[in-house]
C-alpha cells in the first residue's frame, strides 16, 4: 500500500528526504511557502552575476553527502572554492586562519542547484507558495491546512523542516491532543537562533586578495563574514568583484528593520575599512537579504523527536542535526527519509 507523505519545506533537508523517499513505496508532496527551493541555500542573478546570498557553500567531511554531490548527482557545474578562509578580530586585524584543505562546494549556477538537482531526480510534487498553518491529527495520520484554511489533504506521514521557531509555531497550532505535542513544541522552541542581515556589494573592478573569505573570530565586530563571489567559477564576470557581507547577529537584530540603503552603506563602509580599500565604500550596485532565522546555535533534544515518529511525525534540518551547515541539514533530511522508508 502506497503511503502519502507530506514534507513541509523545500530546503536542503526537505529535498534530501524527498530524494530518499522517491525510491520508497510513497507518494511525496512538498509544501514550500516561497517561490523557490533550498531555503537559505539561495541564489540570485543580477547584471551577469550569480551570487549565494545566504549559505555560501556546502562543506565537505560528511561521507554520505560528499558521495551524493560528487557521484550520485550530476557533478557537472560543481565548483570547489580553492582559496582559504582567513580571520579578523574585533579591531579589524586580518590574519591567516582556517584550514584550506576541506572542500567548499557550490555550483556554477549557484548553491540553490543542490535542491533543484535533488528534486529533479524524483517524481515528487513540489507545491510552491503554500504556507502550512495547521496540522491536524486524524485517523492515524495528518490532515494539513494552509493559511486560508484550505484542506490540503490527508497524509500518513508528515515531516517538518522549517527553522525551529517556525516549526514550534506549527506545533503550537497543531490539533493534536497528546502530551507529546506540548513536550515536542517546548523542546523545539528553545533552540537558539542567530539573525543575520546580508548585504551584497558589486564593484566594476577586480580585488586581489589571497583568501576567499574573512570571518570574525571574536564576535564583536559589526561584520561577521565577508566573502568574494568571484572566487566561484561562473558567478562573476572577469574584471568585476562581488562581496557577500553578513553583518553580526547583534548588529542584525538592532538594525533588522533599517532601510536597505542604510544597511548597504554601513556594510560598504565597514568593508572598506576592514580591507583597507576606500574604493569599497562606493559599490555600483547593491542587494540585501534579511534572515530572521539564519543559523541555529544548538540542536533540539532528540528524545521527543524520536518519539514523534511513532505518531507519523518527523523533524529534520540543521537544528535537528545540531550543526548550522547545509551538509548537516541535507544529512538530517536523508536520515529522516531513511527512517520513514524503513517503517
Amino acid at each position: 500500500m502506497t503511503r502519502e507523505v507530506a514534507v513541509v519545506g523545500a530546503g536542503a533537508a526537505g529535498a534530501g528526504a524527498a530524494y530518499v523517499l522517491d525510491d520508497a513505496d510513497a507518494t511525496v508532496t512538498v509544501f514550500e511557502k516561497s517561490r523557490g527551493v533550498c531555503g537559505r541555500a539561495a541564489t540570485r542573478r543580477r547584471e551577469g552575476c550569480r551570487y549565494d546570498h545566504g549559505a555560501n557553500y556546502i562543506k565537505s567531511g560528511d561521507d554520505r553527502v560528499d558521495e551524493l554531490l560528487t557521484e550520485d548527482l550530476d557533478a557537472g557545474g560543481l565548483v570547489d572554492i580553492e582559496e582559504p578562509i582567513w580571520v579578523f578580530d574585533d579591531d579589524g586585524t586580518v590574519s591567516e586562519g582556517r584550514d584550506a584543505d576541506e572542500h567548499k562546494w557550490t555550483y556554477e549556477s549557484g548553491i540553490t542547484q543542490l535542491a533543484k538537482r535533488l528534486f529533479g531526480r524524483t517524481d515528487v510534487t513540489v507545491e510552491n507558495g503554500v504556507r502550512i498553518s495547521e496540522p491536524v491529527r486524524e485517523n492515524g495520520g495528518w490532515r494539513l491546512y494552509d493559511t486560508d484554511h484550505q484542506d490540503l489533504g490527508h497524509f500518513d506521514t508528515v515531516m517538518l523542516t522549517p527553522p525551529a521557531p517556525q516549526t514550534a509555531d506549527l506545533l503550537g497550532c497543531a490539533n493534536w491532543e497528546h502530551e507529546l505535542c506540548r513536550e515536542l513544541r517546548e523542546a523545539v522552541a528553545v533552540v537558539p537562533y542567530r539573525t543575520i542581515v546580508s548585504a551584497v556589494l558589486h564593484y566594476p573592478f577586480e580585488l586581489d586578495r589571497p583568501y576567499y573569505a574573512l570571518v570574525n573570530t571574536d564576535d564583536g565586530h559589526d561584520v561577521g563574514w565577508v566573502s568574494r563571489e568571484e572566487c566561484k567559477d561562473g558567478h562573476v564576470p572577469e574584471g568585476e568583484s562581488l562581496l557577500i557581507v553578513q553583518m553580526s547577529p547583534e548588529w542584525s537584530v538592532d538594525h533588522y528593520d533599517e532601510d536597505d540603503g542604510a544597511t548597504t552603506e554601513t556594510a560598504a563602509e565597514q568593508v572598506a575599512a576592514l580591507l583597507d580599500d576606500e574604493r569599497l565604500a562606493d559599490p555600483d550596485w547593491t542587494d540585501t537579504q534579511h534572515w530572521r532565522y539564519a543559523l541555529p546555535d544548538d540542536g533540539v533534544d532528540g528524545e521527543p523527536v524520536e518519539r514523534a515518529a511513532d505518531h507519523g511525525l518527523y523533524l529534520a534540518g540543521d537544528w535537528v542535526a545540531g550543526e548550522a551547515r547545509v551538509n548537516a541539514a541535507l544529512r538530517s533530511g536523508l536520515e529522516a527519509g531513511d527512517r520513514i522508508a524503513d517503517r
